[in-house]
């Protein structure tokens, strides 16, 4: 997702890992450690309470996770600075998507290849976040690239351009692709959500 932020398991995250393994290693720690024997009874019980408590910790650690992404991105793209550009497309019987690429000011920031699977979401009427990232005020250019079969299943490659003005306040910016049923083309759009 070039500089896109994509979200990273806690095992990317040094100190996560150092936390869990202390976590794993005071669990173990206990089951190791010596105690008066055991009823044959009681042996199956502490396990089971074990289990439990390292289930427990993971579920904590994954919590810790998400709570640690949301501050990260909140901390990372702040509402005042922050763009974000979604694509959408709707009925798809003109073209088929492979690929969208993203420049802003003259700098590529997203390159993505689409998967079978995710281009039919796309057409269920799903919306993608393709980028996010920060902008200055003032005026801004995007320019997208769509790649994709287009009618008679031929190589098809076009783009859309929109003139835009960051102001403080989060900018959405969605890129449209549909169905021109008249001249049975696609049609690409960039549509600002103010």
């Amino acid at each position: 997702m070039s500089i896109v932020l994509s979200r990273m398991s806690f095992l990317t995250r040094p100190w996560l890992v150092l936390l869990f393994a202390w976590a794993l290693a005071g669990a173990v720690h206990a089951q190791e450690a010596p105690a008066p024997a055991p009823d044959v009874a009681e042996a199956p019980g502490e396990n089971r309470a074990l289990d439990s408590e390292v289930q427990d910790l993971k579920k904590d650690v994954v919590d810790l996770n998400k709570e640690l992404f949301i501050l990260e991105e909140e901390l990372l793209f702040p509402a005042n600075t922050q763009v974000a550009v979604f694509v959408s497309m709707d009925v798809g019987e003109f073209f088929a998507l492979d690929s969208v690429q993203l420049r802003i000011d003259d700098k590529e920031v997203s390159n993505y290849l689409y998967t079978p699977r995710e281009a039919e979401a796309l057409l269920k009427g799903g919306v993608q976040r393709i980028y996010v990232g920060n902008l200055k005020t003032g005026p801004h250019e995007l320019v997208a690239f769509f790649a994709g079969k287009g009618p008679n299943t031929r190589d098809y490659r076009r783009g859309a351009t929109l003139r835009f003005e960051k102001s403080v306040g989060a900018k959405y910016l969605e890129l449209r692709i549909s169905d021109r049923q008249r001249k049975a083309q696609p049609e690409f759009e960039i549509k600002d959500w103010e």
